[in-house]
């Protein structure tokens, strides 16, 4: 019920939600056929339930990459490659399938715990605005997928030592707790950011090629204020450029010492003290500067001032 709320509330919400919303309604789906299956002696839950539970970490990779990293394309449909070989292996060796589980949990957990260890600019796609926040959701949802195939493993050596009893319990412990931190990804609109991101490493020094992007980037920021808009993304920003998304962000890196979230929300900031100065209010002055939430406003603005929002206004 949780997780079907959880894909009314995003489609309502947020359309472009979407990709997310069908991997809630994949979890609930799931959460269902366990419960009927182990609980319930339903034959045919419990027979389709390896199969189904073969697509939640594919379907899990493959809205990482919609939501995150890029557009799909035809050649992410080799991700049905599991599913179908959990089918496969269903109807001619199910023994097969002991095996099969854990890998898919553990390839795809490991692929988005790759690309979310490195932080916001490796999810393009993610809004600025959100900071860091996407990376962790996403950290966390690898983290259930590994923890998942674990609890494969756990299923296996109960089964090893006479304990078969205690599988229904084992899946259902793991997999519905696993299930909802994956579905609790459709709340991360609601979540509040963490403490201020750690100092990044001090970069490699700017080549002359990291300079004239720079140019071209301060010259579209002063011209036409992208960072106005709370939606801008990395890839966005890296179209209006006409350079690929990783030379943009590694020229950021190179030039300031910062991410590209970081670099963004400093002309917010100097945006947001402009909007002070001319007598706006705070909450003013955070819309006025392309923040979408205030707890954002408020880390941003007392990273780049030393201040709060409210103290700089009161010492003017």
């Amino acid at each position: 019920m949780i997780l079907a709320f959880l894909v009314v509330r995003l489609w309502v919400t947020d359309r472009r939600m979407a990709p997310v919303a069908w991997l809630v309604l994949l979890c609930a789906a799931q959460s269902l056929i366990i419960a009927l299956g182990q609980h319930f002696g339903v034959a045919a839950a419990r027979w389709v339930q390896p199969v189904t539970a073969a697509m939640v970490a594919p379907a899990a990779w493959v809205v990482f990459l919609a939501s995150a990293r890029r557009t799909l394309r035809a050649a992410d449909l080799v991700h049905l490659s599991g599913p179908v070989a959990a089918l496969v292996a269903r109807l001619a060796a199910p023994a097969m399938l002991d095996a099969l589980l854990p890998l898919l949990f553990a390839g795809y957990g490991a692929g988005i715990l790759w690309f979310g260890l490195r932080g916001a600019d490796a999810l393009p796609q993610h809004r600025l605005n959100a900071g860091d926040l996407p990376s962790r959701l996403w950290l966390v949802i690898a983290a259930t997928l590994i923890a998942s195939a674990f609890a494969d493993l756990v299923i296996i050596a109960a089964q090893i030592a006479g304990l078969a009893a205690w599988q229904p319990w084992i899946i259902t412990l793991f997999s519905g707790i696993n299930l909802l931190l994956i579905g609790g990804l459709g709340l991360s609109r609601a979540l509040e950011s963490g403490p201020s991101d750690p100092e990044p490493d001090t970069p490699a020094a700017p080549s002359p090629e990291d300079a004239d992007l720079m140019a071209r980037l301060d010259a579209l920021m002063e011209a036409e204020r992208p960072y106005l808009d709370p939606d801008l993304t990395l890839a966005r920003l890296a179209r209006r450029l006409h350079v690929p998304v990783k030379q943009l962000s590694t020229a950021i890196n190179r030039s300031t010492g910062d991410n590209v979230s970081r670099y963004v929300n400093a002309a917010r900031v100097a945006a947001a003290q402009t909007a002070l100065r001319s007598g706006e209010s705070v909450t003013g002055a955070m819309l006025t500067a392309g923040f979408g939430t205030k707890s954002n406003f408020n880390r941003e603005f007392l990273r780049v001032t030393g201040q709060s929002p409210s103290a700089w206004r009161a010492a003017l």
